[in-house]
C-alpha cells in the first residue's frame, strides 16, 4: 500500500524530508536518482564487495554456532537423493 507523503523545497533550495522517510533512511546510503517529466525517484544503490570486504564481514560474524557438520550435511544429501530415486 502506498502512502502519499509529502516533503518540500525549501526557498534556499534545500529538500526537507519528512521524520517517517527519515526514519527508514541509513546514514551513508547513496541513491540513484531518476528524473521524468512526472517524477523524481530514489532507488538505493548497492556497492558490490571487494573480495577483501566480505572476509571482513564474515570473520565479524563469527562462526555459525548451528552450522552443519560434514558428516550431517552428507547425509542429507544422501536423505534428498533417495526422496528423488524413489518418486521416480
Amino acid at each position: 500500500m502506498k502512502t502519499a507523503i509529502i516533503a518540500k523545497v525549501t526557498a534556499d533550495g534545500k529538500l526537507e524530508i519528512p521524520p517517517e522517510v527519515l526514519a527508514q533512511l541509513q546514514p551513508s546510503t547513496e541513491y540513484e536518482v531518476s528524473i521524468t517529466e512526472n517524477e523524481i525517484v530514489f532507488k538505493k544503490t548497492y556497492k558490490q564487495l571487494t573480495l577483501k570486504e566480505l572476509r571482513q564481514r564474515v570473520k565479524e560474524a563469527g562462526s555459525d554456532p548451528n552450522q552443519p557438520t560434514l558428516e550431517e550435511i552428507s547425509q542429507i544429501v544422501k536423505e534428498v537423493r533417495q526422496e528423488l530415486w524413489t518418486d521416480k
